[in-house]
């Protein structure tokens, strides 16, 4: 038989009033001896806090929303937001007080002409110290698709910004843009007129069918490639050759891959209305959201022409159709000195421009129907090919009229001859009045219609427009601090929020958990521009930082060099990836 276990012997105590004291005593030392594995399991959890690459500390959040304002820190890893709250015991290997300060999303530039400017200098100086970091391309002509023939015709044109044409496919271009390094992100629309140009040239004429089925193809595979959409420019050749027909198949394909079609309309004047129903008919027909580029009435005789239109929009956005619009904040347009020049006059493009002008009989006819037109509005020479002409930079057009003892129609069609058509202008045509009501609309977000530059090297030869430098910063400044036209939350949301919803942009456009670290933080009551039309090489002021993809670019103000811009692909990419 097994013997049985000994236990040990338990001894039953009268209950006294001594014993039951010391029993209480061993069940209080038990209970704190049990307890300790508790604390020390606990312990090492306060002792390791929350750890960050960045951590954005003190600042007042504006989310991309609209919504009110919030104390609140924000944790960054790698290129993503990954904390928002209060993060007070958190470590992070840099550390940005963003006391006294805004801290929003990344603004997103829907009009950027830096399809140049950022292969020359990728910092995108005159953009990055605004707080922009996407730049939005493709206002009718973009970067590709391209035959031999429109690469050979992009070198001859090259001014003073010269490059090698390295790419065919506008997703080449983006690509190869950002491996050569940028510090803002980029995206892009495919030009309506590239598209016309890779198949038909630049002549004035209807695409056959087959032809036709060519522009749709193309356009299947750069909305495959990560294009965003459509985007024309109407008031240009070859862009101005194109019948609404045409431009709705083209968008219907481009509808298919989720895209948006986006246009500088036909008329932003006399025919203002007319322009704005074609858009919205083309909007209807390929069942396609559609934008209106810099939304404006040119020419005072037009300025009361902006209610209709706003009513017109407002009333077709009421039928459920998505029409929106982006602005840029001044009263003049900056184009080339060549666009004055009647459309007819263009087929061939520059150089078949300038042989009819050489011609006798071909420039009275030219003359004529810009006299009969009416006279020039103020117009400010900001750039020349020739270096001989260089020297009549910062000059009006009349001015140089007088000195040529010509009226200032002649002149102009003389400069266009003597540069090439290179010849850049600024147009004072807008009413101040006008913009304030674009602005009010919540519909209505902002284009910059220029290119991001440096106050430096090649980009100081020539003059520029002021809203290089400053749409941006004007908005806060001008419009929201000095004028109170609308509260900071909203002007946030504009440049934000609503530019990244209307293009599909993946995560985004807000400060959110998970989305990625675009961020921006400036002094509300110091953020504004300083260009002017006499000095507009002029950076913008109270912008302290700027991130993207969670990399500083802009640190108290200055930029740090860095360079983690990505290219952003539309919905319709194959293969795409979440960085986009």
């Amino acid at each position: 038989m097994a013997e049985l276990p000994s236990y040990p012997r338990i001894t039953l105590l009268k209950p006294t009033p001594g014993n039951i004291t010391n029993l209480l005593r061993a069940l209080l030392t038990l209970i704190a001896v049990v307890s300790l594995p508790i604390t020390a399991i606990a312990a090492p959890a306060l002792a390791n806090p929350a750890r960050f690459d960045v951590l954005i500390r003190n600042g007042t959040l504006y989310d991309g929303s609209g919504a009110p304002p919030r104390q609140a820190d924000v944790g960054i890893t790698g290129d993503t937001i990954t904390a928002i709250g209060e993060l007070g015991q958190a470590e992070a290997r840099t550390v940005i007080d963003a006391r006294g300060c805004a801290v929003a999303p990344g603004f997103i530039n829907m009009l950027s002409w830096s399809t140049v400017s950022l292969l020359i200098d990728g910092r995108s100086q005159s953009e990055i110290r605004q707080g922009v970091t996407t730049e939005i391309m493709g206002e009718g002509e973009s970067m590709g698709p391209l035959t031999d023939a429109m690469k050979q015709r992009m070198l001859t044109r090259q001014g003073d910004l010269r490059f090698e044409i390295e790419w065919t496919t506008l997703s080449e271009y983006l690509s190869h843009l950002e491996k050569r390094g940028i510090s803002p992100n980029v995206a892009s629309f495919i030009g309506s007129g590239t598209i016309r140009e890779n198949i038909i040239g630049l002549q004035n004429r209807r695409p056959t069918a087959a032809e036709m089925d060519k522009m749709c193809e193309l356009v299947r595979q750069e909305m495959e490639g990560g294009a965003l959409g459509i985007g024309s420019s109407l008031v240009y050749a070859p862009d101005s050759f194109s019948t609404a027909e045409e431009l709705t198949q083209m968008c219907r394909v481009a509808s298919r891959y989720g895209g948006m079609y986006i246009s500088h309309i036909r008329n932003e004047g006399e025919n203002l209305l007319g322009a704005i129903r074609e858009l919205v008919q083309i909007s209807r027909d390929a069942r396609i959201p559609a934008e209106i580029y810099h939304l404006k009435a040119g020419g005072e005789s037009n300025w009361n022409k902006i209610e209709q239109a706003i009513a017109l929009i407002n009333a077709t956005r009421a039928e459920g159709l998505r029409i929106t619009a982006d602005v840029y904040l001044y009263t003049a347009s900056s184009n080339r000195l060549a666009s004055k020049i009647p459309v007819w006059a263009h087929e061939g493009g520059d150089e078949a421009l300038c042989e009819r002008l050489r011609k006798p009989a071909t420039r009275k006819r030219i003359s004529e129907e810009m006299h009969r037109r009416g006279g020039m509005l103020k117009t400010l020479l900001i750039g020349f090919d020739s270096e001989q002409l260089k020297p009549l930079t910062g000059k009006t057009l009349s001015e140089v009229a007088r000195m040529r003892g010509k009226d200032e129609i002649e002149t102009c069609l003389e400069l266009v001859d003597e540069d090439n058509a290179f010849t850049r202008v600024v147009t004072f045509s807008m009413s101040e009045d006008n913009i304030r009501k674009q602005l009010l609309q919540p519909w209505v977000s902002l284009g910059s219609d220029a290119a991001s530059i440096s106050a430096e090297g090649v980009f100081i030869k020539s003059s520029t427009h002021p809203r290089a430098y400053g749409n941006f910063a004007r908005l806060f400044g001008k419009y929201v601090h000095a004028e109170k036209l609308m509260p900071l939350q909203e002007a946030v949301r504009r440049v934000t929020g609503l530019p990244a919803s209307n293009l599909g942009l993946v995560r985004r456009g807000n400060l959110k958990e998970g989305f990625f670290a675009d961020i921006v933080i400036f002094q509300p009551d110091q953020f504004s521009d300083t260009a002017t039309y006499e000095n507009p090489h002029r950076y913008a002021v109270g912008m302290r930082h700027v991130l993207v993809n969670g990399v500083q670019v802009l640190k108290d103000g200055e930029h740090t060099g860095a360079k983690p811009g990505r290219a952003l692909w539309g919905p319709g990419r194959k293969s795409k990836s979440d960085a986009s």
